[in-house]
């Protein structure tokens, strides 16, 4: 399966640049997987959609400001770093610009000496470990000293860094949020409950190998990189219960899809626990747990839309993106939103 299949033209100015007043103000493409209808809606009809005895699966991992603005101390040269995944406690895998600045020894000073971190070695596609060290809670200097990781199609400042969260965003790990459920608010959400359908929280830390480009002709020569998450048993249940009352399992994201696929077993039953996980869904794969998914539009060639093109067909997605196009849907973090059913 090669590549360029997932391929489709994107006009530059389609790409959202800020987030909308209102999240939930979006606009909605439904997509019918096994007939391929369409239909055009605004978000909040996603409740049109959803029926008693559902379960609504959000992934509530929080975006940490994951991106460091330091200088190496011997030369005062600036450096970029970007944190991936944290290895234990102060060693954290890394992304850094230039690279070449950031030798292993290389001691990197941050916010004037608040925060220090020394380069220990070169791992996969010369990712950087850097041990930090600091007086007081690396999360709260973090905070002071970091930005958020915001995608490089994104060229506008952001004013408020909560709106590149989830209402419900808890468990600070991911590099990029889940921007499906950018979309939800707590009013929302509460009406969504109020229907009778259940809201399960998974946690999948997202980590940048989700958006790096397809280097490969061969989809099936491409490695994905590992996430971690964790399902727990109340919220296993949950979704468990709703499959058994005949309740459909609806996932907000791609990342929350991945964490479900991951944890369940062939029987069809998702068991709870963490773990790291590489899966790489594409067509042909077979789903245990999803059923319908609230999803983005997504990057050409990318693994993403391998995703979505696996539950509802890639001449399907690929119709429906075309169409998304032509009525000028708004693409990626900050867009617009597709349903999946």
């Amino acid at each position: 399966m090669n590549v360029s299949e997932f391929n489709f033209d994107l006009p530059q100015e389609l790409i959202a640049q800020d987030p909308l007043e209102n999240r939930s103000s979006s606009r909605l493409l439904v997509l019918d997987k096994e007939t391929g209808d369409i239909q055009h809606k605004n978000f909040r009809d996603l409740l049109s959609y959803l029926r008693r005895g559902d379960c609504l699966v959000v992934n509530d991992t929080k975006v940490i400001p994951a991106r460091l603005y330091g200088v190496k101390e011997e030369t005062e040269a600036k450096i970029e770093v970007l944190l991936l995944k944290r290895r234990e406690s102060d060693l954290w895998e890394t992304l850094v610009k230039p690279g070449k600045k950031a030798r292993p020894g290389t001691v990197i000073s941050f916010g004037g000496g608040i925060l220090k971190g020394t380069v220990i070695d070169v791992v996969e596609e010369g990712n950087r470990l850097i041990r930090f060290s600091y007086e007081g809670i690396f999360e709260e200097i973090l905070d002071q000293l970091g930005q958020m990781p915001l995608p490089p199609y994104i060229t506008h400042e952001l004013k408020d860094k909560n709106r590149y969260q989830t209402v419900y965003a808890k468990h600070d790990g991911s590099a990029a949020a889940p921007t499906a459920g950018l979309h939800f608010t707590e009013e929302l959400l509460e009406e969504i409950r109020d229907m009778g359908v259940c809201i399960a929280h998974v946690t999948l830390h997202v980590g940048l190998g989700t958006f790096r480009p397809v280097k490969v002709d061969n989809i099936l020569d491409h490695h994905m990189h590992s996430e971690f998450y964790v399902v727990e048993e109340a919220e296993a249940e949950k979704i468990n219960g709703a499959k058994r009352e005949g309740g459909r399992v609806i996932c907000v994201g791609t990342t929350s899809c991945r964490a479900l696929e991951s944890a369940a077993g062939e029987d069809g039953i998702l068991k709870a626990g963490s773990g790291w996980t590489d899966i790489f869904i594409y067509p042909g794969y077979r789903f245990k747990i999803l059923d319908c998914l609230v999803t983005n539009f997504h990057l050409p060639e990318s693994t993403l839309v391998m995703l979505v093109s696996a539950l509802a067909g890639r001449e399907r997605v690929l119709h429906a993106y075309r169409e998304a196009v032509r009525e000028q849907y708004r693409f990626f973090s900050f867009g617009d939103a597709m349903l999946i059913i």
